[in-house]
């Protein structure tokens, strides 16, 4: 399988590099797993929060998945170059085809992404010959003995969502390509959105709707197969994340027992997508290599609004919003009340705000005579993510008092 290349290190496939140093050391270094949103927020519907992908850090080995904004309409794999460092490869939904990201390009805000920071130190190669034959057995079968089988002989220690990289030969595949898009017309379908239905009734049909994509070695022998055929580019390397607790929809659909989310692309680097690997047609031929990465500290990032400032001068309403947030927002609502009558109110709209951005508002309002109470409220609807502890800052009052014409 590796082949060394020099002392002390091993050369993995196709760019992937684990230092061969003793275990107490590698388990000294641990990386952070750090999730913009969920997938239970994705598959509620329309996000509108986003992380650019500048601000994913790709230096060295580092893993993710994701899924695009519906004007690009796709999912994110993160592989490895030949420089060491890490690439995020756009797959597209209507042909299965991928594109690499570059910062700067304009492709890259993501409405649900989770990734690592370099997970180098982290890299616990599985040893192969413990598996057995894949012959009729899941991925996620294979990958959860590897990960009993690691930790009974002290090679993995115990961790909440398990990081993977794999590099296999599929006798057969199939994928699909999820996006933002298909995520908000799911939650808009009827039967999706029953009285009475939960984040697993969701997540167990978000897949079956999607365009499927079959690989496989020779076309299928039915012309009038659902699955469009991509053609014979079985060889993948794929990268994705075992949760322990699946149910908390972090990195996989909110299903009991559904903790693989894996996606992947074609080493030919023709297509690429998410790997349906519940699929009935989905059977692995060979695993390559496998390695698995304790990710033990979850940070999530979230998305803060903020009425900063509010005044009334000279006949106007001034106030300034921020977004204090570590994630952009698009489609920002802002109300303002005047003496609580909502029938009156005027309602802007901010198309995107950057984290750490501000906008300062100048609002025309002439008020008569007599005391006059001002509410600016960002995100009235409460249409944005963010963390309820952190909602209070999206409200702010102001009381004026205007003289009469006698008192002056």
């Amino acid at each position: 399988m590796a082949q060394p290349i020099h002392a002390g290190r091993v050369r993995l496939w196709p760019f992937l590099e684990f230092a061969a140093s003793d275990k107490a050391g590698r388990a000294g270094a641990m990386a952070d797993l750090t999730i913009a949103n969920s997938v239970s927020d994705l598959i509620q519907g329309d996000v509108r929060e986003h992380l650019p992908l500048e601000r994913i850090p790709l230096k060295g080995d580092v893993l993710g998945l994701g899924t695009t904004s519906s004007l690009e309409n796709g999912e994110l794999t993160f592989l490895r170059n030949g420089s060491g460092d890490s690439e995020v490869w756009r797959c597209i939904a209507h042909n299965g085809s991928i594109v690499r990201l570059q910062p700067g390009d304009g492709s890259g805000h993501f409405p649900y992404v989770c990734y690592t920071e370099d997970a180098t130190a982290l890299q616990r190669p599985v040893e192969l010959s413990c598996l057995g034959k894949p012959e009729g057995r899941s991925i996620q079968e294979l990958i959860d003995s590897a990960i009993r089988h690691e930790r009974a002989r002290g090679a993995l220690e115990q961790a909440p969502i398990y990081g993977i990289r794999m590099l296999a030969t599929w006798d057969e595949l199939v994928i699909t390509v999820a996006s933002k898009l298909c995520m908000g017309q799911q939650r808009r379908n009827a039967s999706f959105t029953t009285e009475g239905g939960t984040d697993q009734a969701a997540a167990t049909s978000i897949y079956d709707m999607l365009q499927h994509y079959r690989l496989s070695p020779l076309p299928p022998e039915k012309p009038e197969d659902p699955i469009r055929y991509l053609g014979r580019s079985m060889q993948w390397d794929c990268c994705g994340f075992y949760d322990s607790e699946p149910e908390k929809g972090r990195v996989t659909v909110p299903k009991a027992g559904d903790y693989l989310h894996l996606h992947g692309c074609s080493t030919d680097l023709a297509h690429g997508g998410h790997v349906l690997h519940d699929h009935p047609s989905t059977r692995v031929g060979q695993i390559e290599q496998l390695v698995l990465y304790p990710l033990h500290s979850i940070r999530s990032l979230c998305s803060d609004l903020a009425i900063e400032s509010l005044s009334y001068d000279d006949g106007r309403i001034l106030f300034r919003v921020t977004n204090t947030g570590e994630l952009d927002v698009s489609d920002v609502g802002v109300a303002v009340v005047v003496n609580d009558r909502f029938s009156d109110h005027r309602y802007l709209q901010i198309p995107w705000m950057n984290a750490g951005d501000s906008e300062s508002y100048s609002l025309a309002w002439a008020f008569p005579s007599g005391v006059h109470r001002i509410a600016v409220i960002a995100d009235p609807m409460e249409l944005v993510i963010e963390p309820d502890d952190r909602r209070h800052n999206n409200l702010r009052h102001l009381e004026v008092t205007i003289p009469s014409s006698d008192d002056a």
